[in-house]
């Protein structure tokens, strides 16, 4: 007994040391032989790394980046700084890895080790990826990073396990995007359903689930055609609707039997299109072996794990393939308005013609493709003036216009000091003129020297200014007063003139 307690307490030691002891941090230097202070301390930095005292190893790697800045080992120690983040776990230390990887590829974007800076950055989105029907956030992060790394560093030995890791992201992706499908097919949103399954099926070919989703494909236009033959409306219409929502589906059914000609699917879409009378195509020896490839690959679940599927919170991803290229360019996605928008062109029919609308119609909106801009000098045509009476035909001149702005004389009643031209009456006998007040008298008022001259002066003050000037000029030295009006006298100077 008493032997047993000594090889416990060892057993003990030895446990504890092994447990305290990070297997993923080696020295990528550690077989080089230097004495120099630099390399010294970033093999400390190494060994507290490695015995997961991550505080003290950025201490030590931050010395070396402070003291040293022309060292060999300053890219190594600032990309060791990041590890010790992402080592050390956590919401918190994994979100100052990711500045750390940032910031190493920035300033190092040439080296080698900038390749497995981008692979850590992608594996952190990848580590915090929650299940498909939860927030897909990171899952949406680690595709962006895994892509940038395989676009950016092609020639990496880091591919091939970016690009599994990216097949196995792409999965829960597309999971999640078949949910969302499938829920509208449930609900009988029939376009929405189509464009959601449409666009999986184009960016994540090698779902495990493809054929599923483009059998829901098929069967959401078939729900259209259900649809539009239950509605009541033009039977001309309704068949060319009937007929386009027909190819869609049998495009969907198609697909399955040439690129997933192996999986469930297969024979249930043979089946649909013989139901449409539509023609049955056959894969090729090609797809059917990369179909069959795909499919091996493929991780069979065990009982346990899915058992325990419900209870995790990070998604399983046995049923991603091992084989194929993964998407690296989104395609286009396509929306239920371009769904709806086809369904309409499809009813309306290819024998309207779009370009036989006239600018009239247009009601101020642009012109068609093959017709002129409107000119304001273009004539209004006769069966748009009948239909519009108040046009204004614009070939007309423009002093054949009324203009809106034009001044009218008052309509109300005269005014008595109204200036008026000297013209004739209605009984033809010419008005006599105003009396000139103007005029420099002496003695007596002279009488005018002709009627158009009063009548000038009447009608314009200026002139009526200038005659009294060129009166003052022509009138002698005599003991006169000119002035431009007579000041009546008032009082006793009516009398006594002074």
């Amino acid at each position: 007994m008493s032997r047993r307690i000594p090889v416990m307490l060892l057993l003990g030691v030895l446990a504890v040391t092994v447990a305290c002891t990070n297997k993923k941090v080696s020295n990528p230097i550690a077989n080089v032989d230097s004495k120099q202070p630099d390399k010294v301390l970033f093999d400390r930095a190494m060994d507290a790394m490695k015995h997961n005292r991550f505080d003290v190893a950025r201490l030590s790697l931050q010395t070396l980046i402070n003291t040293y800045p022309d060292s060999e080992y300053i890219a190594r120690a600032k990309l060791a700084v990041a590890d010790s983040w992402y080592a050390e776990g956590g919401s918190a230390s994994l979100a100052q890895a990711e500045i750390e990887y940032k910031d190493f590829e920035t300033f190092f974007p040439n080296m080698p080790e900038a390749a497995e800076a981008q692979l850590k950055l992608a594996n952190i989105h990848y580590q915090q990826m929650e299940k498909s029907d939860r927030d897909p956030t990171h899952a949406l992060r680690a595709e962006e990073e895994y892509r940038q790394l395989i676009m950016q560093y092609p020639d990496s030995k880091l591919v091939p396990e970016a690009k599994q890791r990216l097949r196995e992201v792409q999965e829960v992706i597309a999971e999640r995007e078949f949910s969302v499908g499938r829920f509208y097919y449930l609900r009988q949103s029939y376009p929405a359903a189509i464009a959601r399954l449409e666009s999986l099926v184009d960016k994540y070919p090698l779902y495990s689930k493809a054929d599923e989703a483009l059998y829901l494909l098929g069967q959401s236009y078939e729900g259209e055609i259900a649809l539009v033959r239950a509605r009541p409306g033009n039977e001309a219409a309704k068949s060319r609707m009937i007929a386009d929502f027909t190819k869609g589906a049998a495009a969907a059914y198609d697909r399955i039997l040439t690129r997933y000609p192996v999986m469930d699917r297969a024979d249930d879409a043979r089946t649909r299109l013989l139901a449409l009378h539509q023609p049955v195509p056959r894969a090729t020896k090609a797809a059917v072996a990369q179909n069959k490839a795909e499919e091996d690959s493929r991780r069979e679940p065990s009982t346990f794990s899915k058992v325990m599927k419900s209870f995790e919170k990070h998604p399983d991803v046995a049923d991603a393939t091992k084989v194929g290229e993964p998407t690296l360019v989104d395609p286009t996605p396509m929306s239920a308005t371009q769904v709806m928008q086809a369904a309409t062109r499809a009813a309306i029919g290819t024998g309207t013609d779009s370009h036989s609308v006239s600018i009239e119609t247009v009601k101020g909106g642009a012109p068609g493709p093959d017709q002129p801009a409107p000119r304001s000098d273009t004539p209004v045509p006769a069966d748009a003036a009948a239909s519009n009476p108040t046009a204004v035909d614009a070939s007309a001149p423009a002093a054949a216009q009324p203009d809106p702005n034009e001044l009218k004389p008052n309509a109300g009643p005269s005014d008595p000091n109204e200036l008026k031209p000297n013209v004739s009456d209605d009984s033809g006998q010419a008005l006599p003129p105003p009396q000139q007040v103007n005029e420099i008298q002496s003695g007596a008022a002279s009488p005018p020297a002709s009627g158009g001259t009063s009548a000038a002066t009447a009608s314009d003050p200026k002139s009526t200014g200038a005659s009294a000037s060129s009166s003052t000029d022509q009138a002698d030295d005599s003991d006169t007063t000119a002035s431009s009006k007579h000041k009546k006298k008032k009082g006793i100077h009516k009398i006594l003139p002074l």
